[in-house]
């Protein structure tokens, strides 16, 4: 954090990125917990963060996990709760138990998270999450939608999950965040109830819940970059 001590007006550079790069997500550690990496196409990888050494701020840093074209990461994670939510595009999703992510080299290609079918649609976001609280969903033609994370089904790394939030023509699932849970019945909107939000997203952007299996992804990679 010495570092960032500096305060400028205009701020001061982070991380150095290549022109068709962009940050996803940033974390405080304490130097020894685990880090949870997801794409949109549903793999994720977790690792120690011992295994990224420290660096200055104009550095480009080193491969946490490896991508094919067409490829991004759409969510970093510091391991600290026992679950991981999923929600991907097309308003599906699922808690997963974070002990289905066994703990590898960073630099590998990681396992499925989620099966981003053509239900699904791509991998969202991702949120380490804990049962007592709520999340809420937003999609980009402002449905927001309010609900218990302990009623969203645990299911397994290789399955599709289930309907979070009903979408209709076009619509995207953009955002997703958690937040303290409601205290009693009445803070929550009606079973199947959602709400227009009148947001301006920055971003742009079917039935039936799934919960099938398919086949398991490409073994871990043993090789390592930067």
């Amino acid at each position: 954090m010495s570092a960032f001590k500096r305060r400028l007006a205009s701020g001061i550079r982070a991380i150095d990125l290549n022109d068709d790069d962009f940050v996803v997500d940033v974390a405080l550690t304490d130097g020894e917990q685990d880090i949870l990496l997801f794409s949109n196409d549903g793999r994720g990888i977790r690792f120690n963060e011992s295994e990224v050494r420290p660096m200055g701020r104009t550095a480009r840093g080193v491969i946490g996990l490896r991508l094919k074209e067409q490829q991004l990461v759409v969510a970093m994670q510091v391991a600290q709760n026992d679950e991981v939510l999923f929600a991907t595009a097309n308003g599906y999703g699922k808690r997963t138990a974070i002990g289905d992510f066994p703990v590898h080299h960073r630099g590998g290609q990681g396992v499925i998270a989620i099966q981003t079918s053509e239900r699904n649609g791509e991998l969202v976001a991702a949120l380490n999450i804990s049962p007592n609280e709520d999340i809420m969903l937003i999609s980009d033609g402002g449905t927001l939608v309010r609900t218990r994370t302990a009623e969203v089904s645990v299911l397994g790394r290789n399955t599709q999950g289930v309907m979070l939030i009903r979408l209709t023509g076009s619509e995207r699932l953009v955002g997703l965040a958690n937040t303290e849970a409601a205290e009693d019945d009445d803070q929550l909107p009606e079973d199947d109830e959602q709400v227009t939000a009148e947001l301006e997203l920055a971003s742009p952007g079917q039935g039936g819940d799934d919960t099938s299996p398919d086949d398991d992804g490409e073994p871990q990679a043993s090789d390592d970059g930067e």
